[in-house]
């Protein structure tokens, strides 16, 4: 275009990848000062693995996670948890002195290296401890995965679990897929199994708060990002709640989230707890 700048800069996908690559030559450097200084437990991975999770402090999330799962969702010692986008561990780590046998932990998680780690870490707990990589594309975490989120079927039978949880898994899902991940997640619910999943979540018609903005092509999704976005997704609480009741999952409560700046909540996402009828 005439007039322009001409300099040929980096494309969006390139400034990821060397950010990304910063960052993690800074977290390795802290690795080893936490290393050194015997601050880190055995079950609290290497500080370079957040990347795959995000910002927050891995092991105070964990801990706040645990009360909610008990005062929201009734988590019990024999629960079969499934951990749907596990991470690094995260969650697994705070229900490892929680769920004893016939109780259960099964996770799954879209970067390779995480569940690495993890398989190599939770081989010695009381209750058994099982994660598993999905190959699944994601355009921020697995550019390159070979299924689509709109079509993965979860590795696991019907009716094995009693508890799904999914804590910053659906905020990062366009529409297809978070609603197929609702119905797979119904699939593997025992009759009064409960689903405990974040949201950003938005009131019919009420004006969105910054970041996100509407996407024509991604509704009823909004984003915050529109060359990457799934790096955030908001959903009207209407399209939620019709969603929840096609999948046979019955609401039991909405706990608003704090991420919106007029309001205080029970932590940073919505928290939705379903049950399976």
């Amino acid at each position: 275009m005439a007039g322009a700048d001409q300099t040929v800069g980096p494309s969006v996908g390139q400034e990821t990848l060397i950010h990304r690559a910063l960052v993690s030559l800074r977290l390795r450097a802290a690795d080893l000062l936490d290393a050194a200084s015997g601050r880190r437990d055995r079950l609290t991975p290497p500080r370079r693995l957040s990347l795959y999770v995000g910002h927050g402090d891995f092991r105070a999330t964990g801990e706040e996670f645990l009360e909610l799962f008990r005062q929201l969702a009734d988590l019990r010692n024999d629960d079969r948890v499934l951990d749907i986008g596990c991470g690094i561990g995260r969650m697994a780590r705070v229900l490892v002195p929680v769920l004893r046998p016939p109780g259960s932990y099964d996770g799954f998680d879209i970067a390779e290296p995480g569940i690495r780690w993890c398989q190599a870490h939770y081989g010695d707990t009381r209750a058994p401890f099982r994660f598993e990589h999905a190959d699944v594309r994601n355009s921020v975490y697995n550019p390159a995965g070979r299924a689509t989120p709109e079509t993965y079927t979860f590795p696991y039978g019907d009716g094995s679990f009693d508890l799904a949880i999914a804590t910053s898994v659906f905020t990062h899902l366009l529409p297809d897929a978070a609603d197929h991940y609702l119905a797979q997640a119904a699939r593997l619910l025992a009759p009064d199994g409960r689903l405990f999943a974040t949201w950003f979540l938005t009131g019919d018609g009420e004006p969105l708060p910054p970041p996100f903005r509407p996407d024509p092509a991604l509704a009823p999704a909004a984003t915050s990002d529109p060359a990457a976005p799934e790096t955030a997704v908001a959903y009207p609480e209407p399209w939620l709640r019709d969603r929840l009741d096609a999948h046979a999952l019955e609401l039991d409560a909405i706990h608003p989230g704090s991420w919106r700046p007029d309001r205080a909540g029970v932590t940073l996402q919505d928290v939705v707890v379903a049950r399976r009828r």
